[in-house]
């Protein structure tokens, strides 16, 4: 639905709730990656064991608690929404980035899928528009959402005006 009234709201729509696993385990393999390395050379290393092994139990903690809190937090504060008119996502944490679309800037409306998305069922809609801050990702939408979100696009975008530059 449209906004009508003319005032600025918040994108309606979150995405789906695996995004929360699908994020954790992306924390979860960025700390393996960071903690890992330092805690197999603290064990083959004896001079350096306590150098390396801290450090890695930081990376460990650290990474394990954002991976336990930060997916939750992320689901409630990112949105999307697409009407007749535009593409809104709202994203960030501490900084909030309020994108908007116009159909008659829309140049390309594209369906990703990565190994791990694919996992979760989950796909990310890619909308490029004529903007120098690049494309609007829609990122952990239901695969079929996306595709019939992608569908929907391309009808709605065919049928605006303009020549999306």
């Amino acid at each position: 639905m449209a906004n009508t009234s003319g005032a600025l709201r918040p994108p309606r729509n979150r995405f789906d709730p695996r995004t929360v696993a699908w994020w954790r385990v992306q924390l979860l393999v960025a700390t393996l990656i960071g903690a890992g390395p330092l805690a197999v050379l603290g064990l083959l290393i004896e001079s350096a064991r306590a150098w390396l092994l801290i450090p890695a139990a930081a990376v460990a903690g650290i990474g394990l608690a954002a991976a336990i809190a930060m997916p939750i937090w992320w689901h409630r504060v990112h949105r999307w929404e697409v009407t007749e008119t535009a593409v809104y996502s709202l994203t960030g944490y501490f900084w909030r980035t309020w994108r908007v679309a116009p159909m008659s800037r829309i140049q390309t409306v594209d369906t990703t899928r990565g190994p791990l998305q694919r996992s979760f069922g989950l796909s990310t809609l890619v909308v490029t528009t004529a903007s120098s801050a690049g494309a609007v990702k829609l990122e952990g939408l239901d695969h079929g959402q996306a595709a019939e979100l992608a569908e929907r696009l391309t009808e709605l975008t065919d049928a605006t005006p303009g020549d999306a530059t």
